[in-house]
């Protein structure tokens, strides 16, 4: 049985650092569809390499009590393309364009050459945290347990968070008339 990703941590900080080349093996593709996804293909290749070097020198402060990394990686991951968004003074309203939705079949099953831009639009009215807290659930499929540990905040912010996220994206998607059937707009006119 392979160890847990705790166990490969705490060896990595036992003498044998090198341990440490398995979590990059288990988790680089997550963390670069994570980057992908809020900032492009390009700044993840470009910010993948920064975000091991980051988790590598901060392995220590790693909660062994949890034996999955993942959610701690995608903590690292996002603070990491903060401090990107920082340097080159992207707003929150810029990071949402950046947003790339990678499952073709997802885009499709929305109808997404119509929802797409207002679904774009409305996850930029989000607040960030709220947002993050969405994308992380929806994109990345982590447990809002999961979410919690990588954002560092307590289960039930995130639990809230994430119930606002929904109920103002349904909302705005509502008002939206990009989003409702062709039957009911054209009931309207």
């Amino acid at each position: 049985m392979e160890p847990s990703d705790s166990e490969v941590l705490t060896d990595s900080l036992a003498g044998r650092p090198e341990a440490f080349a398995d979590i990059v093996r288990r988790h680089s593709n997550a963390v670069h569809g994570y980057l992908a996804r809020r900032a492009g293909r390009e700044t993840a290749d470009e910010l993948l390499g920064e975000v091991w070097l980051r988790a590598f020198r901060s392995r220590h402060t790693y909660d062994g009590r949890f034996p999955n990394a993942r959610p701690w990686l995608y903590g690292i991951a996002r603070n990491t393309l903060r401090a990107h968004w920082r340097l080159n003074r992207l707003d929150g309203a810029r990071e949402a364009e950046l947003v790339d939705d990678p499952w073709q079949d997802a885009d499709a099953r929305l109808d997404a050459l119509r929802q797409g831009p207002a679904l774009r639009d409305a996850l930029s009215t989000l607040d960030a945290d709220d947002r993050e807290v969405l994308l992380l659930i929806a994109w990345e499929r982590l447990t809002q347990a999961e979410v919690a540990i990588s954002l560092g905040m307590p289960s039930g912010t995130v639990r809230w968070r994430l119930h606002r996220a929904r109920k103002q994206l349904q909302n705005r998607l509502d008002d939206s008339s990009a989003c409702r059937p062709l039957d009911a707009r054209s009931k309207e006119v």
